[in-house]
């Protein structure tokens, strides 16, 4: 039974988070507990319909419980559904690393990483040389922090926030093109004899 966790406190964020509206499944789902222990069958009991949601929703209490996240599932400070992020130096590790020398981005032995902090501030909790990169974004033009559902904060460079929201984890699903794989020639052969046809009237 994996804990929630701060970005993720509870089953109705997790079902907000991973989209394909299982979120208006909520109240189906009594607890924390139940959504990690209910089987397919109880599911379809509770009325979570169709199967492949499901078999989805399945999907992903599999990856969570293995501590496979989406964007934000590795923040900390969360505050009314928004985390901030900021790109701050940390020291480089490793051999070699006191020779590093300055750059245009950077100054010398350090490198640029984005990090999540408290409402309003600028730099993490914990020692610069402690503190982990977010995962799933990126550092672009020096101070730009790119990556999905990344909204950048107006007027502040270096700073962004990430906010839970309805399908921000959703893996989409593909769309069939002429019928899917098994009719595809079937259909596309159809629809050539009838331009062939409709070329001769």
């Amino acid at each position: 039974m994996p804990s929630p966790t701060p970005f993720v406190p509870d089953t109705q964020t997790f079902l907000t988070l991973i989209g394909r509206n299982l979120s208006q499944h909520a109240a189906k789902i009594p607890s924390w507990e139940a959504l990690f222990s209910l089987s397919s069958q109880q599911l379809k009991e509770a009325g979570i319909e169709p199967a492949r949601s499901r078999r989805y929703l399945l999907h992903w209490r599999n990856k969570f419980r293995n501590g496979e996240f989406g964007i934000g599932g590795d923040l900390t400070e969360i505050h009314d559904g928004k985390a901030e992020l900021r790109i701050v130096e940390v020291p480089v590790e490793g051999r070699g690393s006191e020779q590093k020398m300055a750059t245009l981005t950077s100054s010398p032995g350090m490198r640029k990483i984005v990090v999540n902090v408290a409402p309003g501030q600028e730099k993490p909790t914990v020692p610069l040389t402690e503190a982990k990169p977010v995962g799933r974004v990126t550092i672009k033009r020096a101070s730009v922090i790119a990556g999905p559902y990344v909204d950048h904060i107006s007027g502040k460079s270096g700073a962004a926030v990430i906010r839970i929201q309805e399908g921000l984890w959703e893996q989409r699903r593909g769309h069939k093109v002429d019928g899917g794989e098994r009719r595809k020639a079937e259909v596309r052969s159809k629809r050539r004899a009838a331009e062939r046809k409709a070329g001769k009237a």
